[in-house]
Order: structure tokens, then C-alpha cells, then sequence
């Protein structure tokens, strides 16, 4: 009996079953130095990948190994790049080829990110970094030469990047694109949807305005059911409060109010690079009236927001009621 293939049978059988409910996907993310190969694993990890960059090649297949296998994370973005030992980028080939053979052809993908020289040159020379190659082994004449002359190390770069490129299955050259752009054609690339979160937050403003709000809107003009006796220990979640809402036409317009705003601009966040966006509400001690319409809000919001949009409903002060 060969064990070691029963493993690799139990591994595939176990990978297939994990499929079956999350499409595996495992990118190695290479590139030129300056080209936005660390734009592009962050962007991934906004698009719910788990991201390591720097990541020594040797140690792909253990990481992947651990990743998808012990901590079940079906999304994986591993960067590398020329700072990776040489004897690593030699053995390239091999390695891909045992990550295809473990996890299959269509869960594995090499995205490489290049751009022009003279656009490497520019970003260089705009952000005063030493390209990695003027770091390493200037021993040698030729390695003094390729230390002072950013040209001659960028060519050595695509030289020793070679064994990577020739297998990559998306190139992206980013000569061009600025960040929107780089992360509208890596999105369709991968084809990972772009989810904007929606939090509506209520709050009480004698607790502190929440610093992270991007829009605050202020709801203590509405009457207050904390000064009836029969409703200060209940909630804007409860039936009485709702009931008591019902009464009061202010309530309504400013709800009405609120939500036509939201309506009208939240899915400009779609096209402007935003994964999350906090609504804030809020009211004096953050238990009635803010609670009332950030859940109603919620509720309508789920039904008109495009797709892409998750709308959810948080209530900071909860632990004070």
C-alpha cells in the first residue's frame, strides 16, 4: 500500500469537498519593483483575500498547505518577488507545478504586475526608494555597476523574474492605471464582485460623535420617548416605541428624508474605491429614536440598494440599555 498517495488522495478528496461550497482560489502575485505588485495584495485583501507578501518561495506550498487546509481560507493572495532568495526563483517552475497538482489548474494563477522602464524610473526617482537589486551582492563589479544604475537593475530584475513570467496567467502592466483603474481590472480579472458594507450606526451623543463616521445625522429635533414613564426602560426596537413613532409625522419625514440621501449616494461609493461606509445616527442617550431609524433604514435600504450593497444595522450604546 503506498500511504503517501492515500494522503494525496485524502487531500485531493478533502479539497474537492471544500469546493463544492467555496470556489478555491490561491494567487501568486510577482512582479517588477515599482510596478504596484503591493497595491494589487492590497487590493486583494479588499476583495477578501488573504494576503502575505514577501513571502520566501520556498515556503509556498507549506503556506498554502496550512492556509487552506488547517485554517480553511478558500481565498489566498502570496506575494514574491525578486527579494526571495535566488536558488528559490530558480526552482519556480517546480514549485507551480506542485501547487497545480495539489489544488488543481484552475485554482492556482500567477498574476505578475509590470510597467514600462521609464514609468519603474519615474516612481523610483518620485519616491526615493533603493530598488532591492542595489542592496544585494555588490561584491562583484557587475553587481557594483547594477548598484548605481537603476536601468541596469531593473533589466536584472526581468532577467531573474523570467521563470515566473513566462507562466503567469494574468499580466498587468500599470503604466497607466491609476488606483481605480488598477482595481476595476483586477476585479473583473479575478472575477471577485466589489461588496461595499453599509453600517448604520446609532449613537448617543452624550457618549461622543463616533470618529469613524463618514456621515452624521442628527435626529434629537424628534420627540423623545425617554420622558414617558412607560417607555423610558424600552428601546427603538420594541413595539410600544414603534407605536408610539406612529404618531408623531416627523418621525416618517425625516426617516423619508434620510433614506432618499442614502438612496441617492451610496452607490456612488461602488465606483469611488470604498469598501465600507458608516451612516451615523444619532440621539441623545443612543436607545430610542436613533435605534427606531437606523433599524428602519436597515430594513429599507436591504430592498433598494443594488446589488453589492450590504446594508447592516449596529447600536453602539447596546451594552448601556
Amino acid at each position: 500500500m503506498d500511504l503517501n498517495q492515500d494522503k494525496s488522495n485524502d487531500q485531493e478528496e478533502q479539497i474537492a469537498d471544500k469546493s463544492a461550497t467555496d470556489k478555491l482560489s490561491i494567487l501568486v502575485v510577482s512582479g517588477l519593483s515599482g510596478s504596484g505588485k503591493t497595491s494589487v495584495l492590497n487590493i486583494l485583501e479588499d476583495l477578501g483575500y488573504y494576503s502575505i507578501d514577501n513571502l520566501p518561495l520556498s515556503l509556498l506550498p507549506n503556506a498554502a498547505h496550512k492556509l487552506v487546509n488547517e485554517s480553511g481560507i478558500c481565498r489566498i493572495a502570496l506575494g514574491v518577488d525578486i527579494r526571495t532568495p535566488r536558488a528559490d526563483l530558480s526552482n519556480f517552475v517546480e514549485m507551480h507545478e506542485s501547487l497545480k497538482a495539489t489544488y488543481g489548474n484552475h485554482a492556482v494563477k500567477i498574476v505578475y504586475v509590470t510597467a514600462q522602464n521609464s514609468t519603474l524610473i519615474a516612481r523610483f526617482n518620485a519616491t526615493r526608494r533603493v530598488h532591492p537589486l542595489m542592496l544585494q551582492d555588490t561584491d562583484s563589479d557587475h553587481a557594483k555597476h547594477i548598484a548605481f544604475n537603476l536601468p541596469a537593475a531593473i533589466k536584472k530584475e526581468v532577467e531573474l523574474l523570467e521563470p515566473v513570467a513566462s507562466h503567469a496567467d494574468i499580466r498587468m502592466d500599470t503604466s497607466n492605471l491609476n488606483i481605480h483603474q488598477l482595481k476595476d481590472n483586477l476585479r473583473e480579472y479575478v472575477g471577485v464582485n466589489n461588496q461595499i458594507v453599509i453600517n448604520l450606526l446609532s449613537f448617543g451623543f452624550k457618549y461622543g460623535s463616533p470618529m469613524d463616521a463618514d456621515f452624521v445625522f442628527d435626529v434629537r429635533i424628534l420627540p423623545n420617548p425617554h420622558w414617558n414613564p412607560e417607555l423610558r426602560n424600552a428601546t427603538g426596537l420594541d413595539a410600544e416605541v414603534a407605536t408610539f413613532f406612529a404618531d408623531c409625522p416627523e418621525v416618517s419625514e425625516m426617516t423619508d428624508d434620510i433614506e432618499r440621501f442614502l438612496t441617492r449616494w451610496l452607490p456612488e461609493f461602488l465606483h469611488n474605491n470604498r469598501h465600507t461606509v458608516t451612516v451615523a445616527i444619532g440621539c441623545t442617550g443612543g436607545k430610542h429614536r436613533s435605534v427606531f431609524i437606523a433599524d428602519n433604514l436597515q430594513r429599507r435600504l436591504v430592498d433598494t440598494m443594488p446589488q453589492g450593497i450590504k446594508v447592516l444595522a449596529k447600536h453602539r450604546e447596546k451594552s448601556r440599555w
